[in-house]
C-alpha cells in the first residue's frame, strides 16, 4: 500500500499566516491529502469513539468522585486529587508524547494512545488505595491532548481544505456526546455496580478504537517530522498567543461548569432529575456548537472564534440572572454549551501558525483546555469564598472571554505587522 503523510501547513517561519490563501479560496475540486479504506466517514466514527471515552473518562470521574471517597476511605478534598493529577497528565503528557513519538506513524500512534488509556483505566478500576487511584488518572491524562491532536490532524487529511475545521468538528463529536450520554451511563453503572465499572466501561471504549482505528484508518506516515521539527513549535510567537488566548478566554464556561451542580441545587432548587435533564442540555449545545462551529470556521476562521468569545461572554453574564428560573436556566445552559464551537476554529488556526510542528501544536491545544479548566475553576472558587455567592462564577466566567478577544487582538495585530515587514498583503 502506498505510505499516505499528513500534509504539513504551507506557512513558512518567515511568512506571516495571513499572506496565505484562506481554504475557502481553494480549488473545490481539490483532493484530499489522505484516502480512507472505507471513506472519510468511517474513519471519523473511528475517531469520534475515542473522544467518547476520553471525555466519559474524564466528566464521569467528577461525578463519582463522592462514590470512590467513600469507597477507599478518605474525604472528598483528598480524593478530589485524582482530578488534578487527570488534568496534570494532560498538560504534560501532550507535547512530551507528541514530540517523542514524532516518527510514528499516525495510525499506530493514535492506537498507541489510546491503548495507554485503556490501560490507565482499567488500572483506576482495579486500584485498592487512594494512591494508586491517583497515579492511575494520572497515567490516563497522558494521552488525552496527543490523541485530540493528532486525531484533528488526520481528520483534516481525509477531506478537502475547505472542510477540515467541519471535519475536526465531527471527530470532536465524542467528546460532546460523552455529556450526554456517556457520563449519564458511566454515573448510572457506578451507583448500580461500584465506581470501579465506571472505569472499566471507559477502559473498553478505548479498546474499541484501538479496533476501529486499526480497521477504518489507512496507513499514515509520519512524513518529514522529527523531535526537532516539534520543538521548533516552541519558537513560533503565534502559537503561544492562539495557546494563551484558550487558557485564559475558555476559562469562563469552567468558572461556571465547576460549579453548576450546586448552583442547581441551591438557586434553582432543581430535582436530582432535572439536574440530569439540565446538565445533558449542556451537553446537547456542545454538539450543536461543535457541528456548527466547523462550518463557521471553514467560511471565516477569525471572526468565529471573536464572535464565539462574545456569545460566551454574553450568555455566562446571564447565567447569573436566568439561574433562579428552572426554564430560564436550560435555555442559558444550552447556549453555555455552544460556546465549544470555538474549537475546530482554534484548532484549524493552530495548524496554519505551527508550520512543520503541527503535531505538538494540536497537542498543546487541549494542554490550553485543561489550564482553561484549573483557571475557570480558581477564578470561580475565589468569588465564592470572597462572599459573592453561587451566581458570582457566571459573572467572573464572564469577563475572562474578554481576556481572550484581547489576546486575540494582538494576536492579529503581530500577525499583520509580520505579514506587512514580509511584502506580504495584510489579512
Amino acid at each position: 500500500m502506498q505510505e499516505a503523510t499528513l500534509p504539513v501547513s504551507p506557512v513558512s517561519a518567515t511568512q506571516s499566516p495571513s499572506a496565505q490563501l484562506p481554504s475557502t479560496q481553494l480549488p473545490s475540486t481539490q483532493l484530499p491529502s489522505i484516502h480512507a479504506p472505507r471513506g472519510a466517514g468511517m474513519a471519523e466514527l473511528a475517531l469520534a469513539i475515542g473522544g467518547l471515552a476520553i471525555g466519559t473518562g474524564e466528566f464521569a470521574s467528577m461525578s463519582i468522585l463522592p462514590l470512590v471517597a467513600q469507597d477507599l476511605g478518605t474525604t472528598l478534598p483528598d480524593m478530589g486529587h485524582m482530578i488534578s493529577a487527570y488534568a496534570l497528565g494532560v498538560v504534560v503528557g501532550a507535547p512530551l508524547i507528541t514530540i517523542f513519538m514524532a516518527r510514528m506513524p499516525r495510525r499506530m500512534m493514535l492506537m498507541c494512545l489510546m491503548l495507554m488509556y485503556a490501560v490507565g483505566n482499567i488500572l483506576g478500576a482495579l486500584a485498592p488505595t487512594p494512591g494508586l487511584l491517583i497515579l492511575a488518572r494520572f497515567v490516563a491524562g497522558i494521552p488525552h491532548g496527543a490523541y485530540f491532536g493528532v486525531a484533528a490532524l488526520v481528520a483534516a487529511a481525509l477531506v478537502t481544505p475547505d472542510k477540515r475545521a467541519q471535519a475536526v468538528g465531527r471527530v470532536m463529536l465524542g467528546l460532546t456526546v460523552a455529556n450526554i450520554f456517556g457520563v449519564p451511563l458511566a454515573t448510572w453503572l457506578g451507583q448500580a455496580m461500584g465506581w470501579r465499572s465506571a472505569f472499566a466501561i471507559v477502559g473498553a471504549l478505548a479498546l474499541l478504537t484501538v479496533a476501529m482505528v486499526s480497521v477504518f484508518l489507512p496507513f499514515i506516515a509520519a512524513g518529514n517530522a522529527s523531535i526537532r521539527g516539534e520543538l521548533g513549535v516552541f519558537r513560533r510567537l503565534q502559537v503561544w498567543l492562539t495557546l494563551l488566548m484558550v487558557a485564559i478566554g475558555f476559562g469562563g464556561m469552567f468558572a461556571m461548569y465547576t460549579y453548576v451542580t450546586p448552583t442547581l441545587q441551591q438557586i434553582t432548587h432543581a430535582s436530582p432529575l432535572e439536574i440530569s435533564v439540565l446538565l445533558g442540555l449542556i451537553g446537547v449545545g456542545m454538539t450543536v456548537g461543535s457541528l456548527a462551529g466547523g462550518w463557521l470556521a471553514d467560511r471565516n476562521q477569525t471572526a468565529t472564534i471573536f464572535g464565539v468569545l462574545v456569545w460566551e461572554a454574553l450568555v455566562l453574564a446571564a447565567f447569573a440572572y436566568t439561574s433562579a428560573n428552572l426554564w430560564l436556566t436550560g435555555l442559558n445552559l444550552f447556549l453555555i454549551g455552544t460556546g465549544i464551537a470555538v474549537v475546530p476554529a482554534v484548532q484549524t488556526r493552530l495548524m496554519d501558525v505551527a508550520g512543520d510542528a503541527q503535531t505538538v501544536a494540536a497537542a498543546l491545544n487541549h494542554s490550553a483546555f485543561n489550564i482553561a479548566n484549573a483557571l475557570g475553576a480558581w477564578a470561580g472558587g475565589m468569588t465564592i469564598a470572597a462572599g459573592y455567592g453561587l451566581q458570582s462564577t457566571a459573572l467572573v466566567g464572564a469577563i475572562l472571554p474578554l481576556g481572550g478577544i484581547a489576546v486575540l487582538a494582538i494576536s492579529l495585530a503581530v500577525e499583520r505587522n509580520s505579514g506587512r515587514r514580509a511584502g506580504a498583503p495584510a489579512a
